[in-house]
């Protein structure tokens, strides 16, 4: 049976249920409340005939009949009683609506309590049928029970009374049952469409399938509602926590990630990709995205984090790729213009400009090597740089390094993976610029320090520099003067800065060239 079906049949089961019970508990207490309410009736009518003195003093005569009956049958019509019965001690009629029963014994058997003195409600079936009857003690000036007043109201009567109350109250109950049906209707269908049309076996296959692409995937994945509780967290997310599932579930997420920036996109709607922030004591690289409802209104928002580091090591693994890529490039283009020139050369029979030009080249990228295996101690920046050198004699441009340079005292706790980040964007920037720039010399200059508490890196190009116009806008990310797709390597700068608490600036010089400056503390 389908969930919307079995929705519909349990609910409108439990309030077919319901609403019978309610029905008949109503009708058995609206029956005792009506019966309650005829018994006072009966016994207050009762009392009134057996303390009226024409009914005391019809005692003491030959015949009390003659003057009781008409009394009684009065008292009955007036009253709407069915009928208005006195006896005297024995239970012989004086009075009744049927006149040939006058003068025989009362029956019911409910005549004791009366003859005693105390008023009674009952009911009984008397000579008239079931009914229900109020008895009342008939007492003379001596204080002595002569008789009693039986006032009764028979059963059916009463049953026929009720009955057009009864009918509402089931009429009422059908109308119950028919708008509970409707609304049993509408919340099956509110639960279909809210569950995507899904059985309870295909939503619990879907969260053991959930829960298990959770668990798989590598990175750290945290939920939370519209509030900022969070409401889901893997394990991976609690590793770099360091915490457990009972403390971060329920909770605010800014207890546990005062610098998370999901709240920020709840607030806004709009997502957020490759961020680096630190979770717990875990560099990672965040990506937020909003949770929307059908209608487009923000319901929460999911984040995941990768571990930094792994990304690094594969950046190094493509990076150096890359940079022996772009080396060898460049050098079979430069190189295969140099072979050619020699060639050309010894043809000529020119053998010593085509020995210059041999020694030339091989002193430049010799000068250059050395420089880097003498002042910069670090692989991979020496990697980088000899790459960029490479690269920028394929662009032709004078790419240079300050013979002052050194770059060897470089804390281990600094990310490498960082500086790569900003020396190499700052070199392919300071290139493209002076590149673009048609009226000068292209060249580009670099300067490294680690002198003293800090590292400097210093780029300098012959570019045309920075327009104030985009000043402001120079580190958003996306943003570029090039073209779409680009605009990502002075955020990516600007951001790797910030994660080692440096800082960053540029100028123009006197020299008209741009120089852009990074400095970056060593604690």
């Amino acid at each position: 049976m389908k969930l919307q079906t079995k929705l519909i049949v349990i609910s409108c089961s439990l309030i077919f249920i319901v609403i019978t019970i309610l029905a008949v508990i109503f009708q058995v207490m609206f029956e005792d409340t009506m019966k309650k309410q005829i018994g006072e009736k009966a016994l207050s009518v009762s009392y009134a005939v057996s303390n009226n003195p024409l009914v005391i003093d019809a005692f003491e005569t030959e015949n009390p009949p003659e003057r009781i009956q008409p009394y009684a049958e009065q008292i009955r019509k007036k009253t709407g009683a069915h009928y208005v019965v006195v006896g005297n001690k024995e239970g012989i009629r004086y009075s009744h609506p049927v006149s040939e029963r006058i003068g025989k014994k009362m029956v019911g058997g409910d005549n004791k309590s009366a003859l005693l003195g105390k008023p009674s409600i009952t009911e009984a079936t008397g000579s008239l049928g079931p009914a229900v009857r109020g008895k009342s003690p008939i007492i003379n000036s001596e204080g002595k029970i002569i008789g009693l007043v039986s006032v009764g109201y028979l059963t059916d009567r009463i049953n026929e009374d009720m009955w057009p109350y009864k009918l509402k109250i089931l009429l009422i109950g059908i109308l119950t049952l028919l708008l509970g049906v409707f609304g049993s209707v509408l919340i099956a269908k509110g639960v279909k469409r809210a569950t995507h049309g899904l059985e309870p076996i295909e939503i619990g296959l879907l969260y053991k399938e959930k829960s298990a692409i959770l668990e798989a995937i590598r990175e750290g994945v945290i939920a939370v509602n519209r509030e900022g509780n969070v409401t889901l967290a893997n394990q991976t997310a609690l590793q770099m926590l360091e915490t457990k599932s009972e403390n971060l579930i329920g909770n605010n997420v800014l207890q546990s990630i005062p610098n998370t920036r999901l709240v920020d996109v709840i607030a806004s709607g709009k997502s957020e990709f490759d961020e680096q922030m630190k979770l717990g004591n875990t560099k990672v690289v965040a990506n937020r995205v909003p949770i929307l409802d059908d209608k487009g209104k923000v319901m929460g928002a999911v984040a995941t984090f990768r571990n930094r580091n792994e990304l690094y090591r594969l950046n190094e693994e493509l990076a150096q790729v890359k940079g022996y890529s772009e080396g060898l490039r460049a050098q079979t283009h430069e190189f295969s213009n140099k072979l050619y020139l020699i060639s050309g050369l010894i043809q000529l029979g020119s053998y010593q400009e085509a020995l210059d030009i041999i020694t030339k080249e091989s002193d430049v990228h010799q000068h250059f090597t050395q420089l880097i295996m003498n002042q910069i101690s670090d692989p991979y920046i020496g990697g980088l740089l000899i790459g960029k050198f490479n690269r920028s004699k394929e662009l032709q441009v004078d790419l240079t390094i300050d013979p002052a340079s050194h770059f060897k005292d470089i804390p281990v706790e600094i990310d490498r993976q960082l500086l790569i980040t900003i020396i190499g964007n700052l070199i392919d920037n300071a290139m493209d610029a002076a590149v673009e720039n048609k009226h000068t010399e292209r060249a580009v200059k670099i300067s490294l320090s680690d002198y003293g508490t800090q590292l400097i890196f210093e780029v300098e190009d012959t570019g045309a520099g920075i327009q104030d116009t985009i000043a402001n806008k120079l580190y958003q990310k996306g943003f570029s003067t090039k073209g779409n797709d680009r605009g990502y390597g002075l955020y990516l700068i600007k951001q790797s800065v910030e994660l080692l608490n440096g800082e960053l600036f540029y100028e123009r010089t006197k020299a008209d060239t741009t120089l852009f400056t990074v400095i970056i503390p060593k604690e």
